[in-house]
């Protein structure tokens, strides 16, 4: 195997900067304006982040998953509550979540806390049909025997749900992420990122503090 020289792999950012004066006060808000940039630009998925969570036996785990929604409350993504990452929030409630934009990046670090189950089953029937029968088909984060058996059970569930409405399965539902911290890194030249910090006081009082790269 040809040794790729990861040493010489680098970018250098030099088309925007972040100023504290540029910041909104409300990190809601900043983030808003960062995603809708990310969107109408070539970022593919932009609502793509990493989740990263730690059970109790201190083991990091990080995924990507989708951001479905945001607000002055938090940041909120759907998933399967019996997977591995759905175990690990049970047992430790703190997670980080990781924005990639190019020459941007958004981290947040606060607690996740389950969704109520009307507005979990609103997004649910919104979702493609297969999407939801796939909810139904997959054991998330269990051994399968092979890829013939899980595409023999989205068979059994399709027939299933056929000519029906598919309903919500009892373990799938949402988290909503309440952060506490959020920092916005804007690549720079030789690697003098700029980095803006908000830290949450008390409700929604941020402070904001500019951190070295």
């Amino acid at each position: 195997m040809e040794n790729i020289e990861l040493h010489k792999m680098r970018e250098n950012y030099d088309s925007s900067f972040l100023l504290e004066e540029h910041c909104n006060k409300n990190p809601f808000l900043q983030f808003k304006k960062w995603f809708e940039e990310a969107a109408q630009s070539n970022v593919i998925e932009p609502n793509a982040m990493t989740l990263a969570t730690v059970g109790t036996d201190g083991q990091p785990s990080a995924r990507i998953v989708l951001l479905k929604s945001f607000s002055k409350d938090g940041f909120t993504f759907y998933t399967n509550y019996e997977s591995h990452k759905g175990q690990q929030l049970q047992e430790n409630a703190k997670v980080a979540l990781l924005f990639w934009w190019q020459e941007r990046q958004v981290r947040i670090e606060g607690i996740a806390k389950k969704t109520d189950r009307e507005s979990a089953t609103e997004y649910f029937q919104s979702r493609p049909k297969s999407s939801q029968i796939g909810a139904w088909t997959s054991p998330q984060s269990t051994v399968l025997p092979s890829r013939e058996a899980l595409d023999n059970r989205y068979l059994e569930m399709e027939q299933k749900y056929n000519s029906e409405i598919v309903p919500m399965p009892d373990y799938w539902g949402g988290y909503l992420v309440i952060p506490n911290r959020i920092e916005f890194w804007q690549g720079r030249e030789s690697r003098l990122h700029d980095r803006i910090n908000y830290t949450l006081v008390e409700d929604e009082n941020w402070k904001i503090e500019r951190l070295a790269p």
